[in-house]
């Protein structure tokens, strides 16, 4: 490692406090989600994306690029969900299960659990920032976005300087 990508006690504290307080708050959130609606983060990301549809259905494979998710998590999450009444899956001609939508039991749960989900949002973490930090995590976040979304920052390694 050069001089030049060592991190500073500083840059490895602010890392630190960063990851824990990310960890805290999504596992605040996912306990919010299961005491209050029955459902878990990866629950919610799925009834929440469907319900964000025009129809409250998708295809599989779509769900799972919205979601960023490997197509496999998605079919067993999928597979618990039915289960469970919340969504229900539909077969192509082919006898593949290849959409997914919304039963009434899962509308009714995502429409309770986005309104106390935002709560909770504003409750746990937005309501610390004064509007100069919300900008400033705003920007930064859009820039890692933006960053990580390029090829060459992900593949190629770190260069020696």
């Amino acid at each position: 490692m050069t001089e030049a990508s060592a991190l500073s006690p500083e840059d490895w504290a602010f890392w630190d406090r960063w990851m824990q307080a990310q960890r805290r708050l999504a596992a605040e959130v996912d306990r919010a989600l299961q005491r209050d609606f029955g459902i878990s983060k990866a629950e919610f990301s799925i009834l929440v994306t469907l319900h964000h549809t025009a129809d409250g259905r998708l295809r599989v494979t779509e769900l799972a690029d919205r979601l960023d998710w490997d197509k496999s998590r998605v079919a067993h999450q999928l597979t618990r969900m039915e289960g469970r009444g919340l969504l229900e899956r539909s077969e192509s001609g082919a006898g593949r299960r290849t959409g997914v939508a919304l039963t009434t039991s899962g509308r009714e749960v995502v429409e309770r659990a986005v309104e106390g989900h935002a709560a909770n949002v504003r409750r746990l973490g937005l309501d610390l920032l004064t509007p100069d930090q919300k900008a400033a995590i705003d920007g930064w976040s859009q820039a890692l976005i933006d960053h990580l979304a390029l090829p060459s920052s992900r593949d190629s390694p770190p260069a020696d300087s």
